[in-house]
């Protein structure tokens, strides 16, 4: 078990700074990343329940599942999987965009893959410590630190032939936001870090609804 003793205050404070360079600093090297979403999400006003958005994203030998959290049926996540003519043995990572389970709760259904979160790179019985800040995937994948919604919110940054597509989890819920996240600890820290992925993202993957290009009402 670890714990992130990183300062909300300086966290924030570094978030705050990166924002304004974070259209250069944060965008991956590579554009060679494609992506899938398998199921797309919802909360309690836009859907019967809760269920998170996961998404495939892959480059090179690489097959990433981000947030497999709860659906109604496992069936949600494979089946779209399947299609793509991938079992669950083909995973080789999958990354949680933070602790709460809603988004993390079939993390299990891939039990070859090394699992990301904000500080270790879990495999089997054991663990690296690394942080998630700048940490490259591939040179189209790569994560960066993104509190606000909880203290270990981190984003995947994907470049693809199209734009940068930012998998932000709960940063967003939806397109909608809410902008007045209720579960932020930090409403301040999450200002920031939502501004920072706008700064480079050209598409935005919530944790509970569907892709949506930022504009000028896009929630801050």
């Amino acid at each position: 078990m670890t714990t992130d003793t990183t300062h909300p205050t300086a966290t924030a404070t570094a978030t705050a700074t990166a924002t304004a360079t974070a259209t250069t600093a944060d965008a991956p090297r590579g554009r060679g990343a494609r992506f899938t979403v398998l199921t797309t999400g919802y909360v309690g006003s836009t859907g019967p329940g809760v269920a998170a958005t996961v998404s495939y994203v892959t480059e090179g030998d690489r097959h990433v599942i981000f947030d497999p959290g709860m659906v109604a049926g496992v069936g949600a996540i494979l089946d779209p999987l399947a299609a793509l003519g991938l079992g669950p043995d083909d995973v080789t990572d999958v990354v949680l965009s933070h602790h709460h389970p809603d988004n993390t709760l079939n993390a299990g259904l891939f039990p070859r893959a090394r699992v990301h979160d904000h500080r270790v790179e879990y495999a089997g019985d054991g663990w690296t410590d690394r942080d998630a800040e700048g940490h490259e995937l591939t040179p189209s994948l790569r994560l960066i630190r993104t509190p606000g919604h909880s203290a270990e919110d981190i984003t995947l940054l994907a470049g693809t032939a199209e734009g940068v597509v930012a998998f932000a989890g709960d940063l967003w819920w939806h397109a909608a936001g809410p902008a007045d996240d209720p579960v932020a600890p930090d409403r301040a820290l999450l200002r920031a870090s939502r501004q920072r992925v706008l700064a480079v993202a050209d598409l935005v993957v919530p944790g509970h609804g569907a892709p949506f290009a930022p504009d000028g009402n896009t929630p801050l």
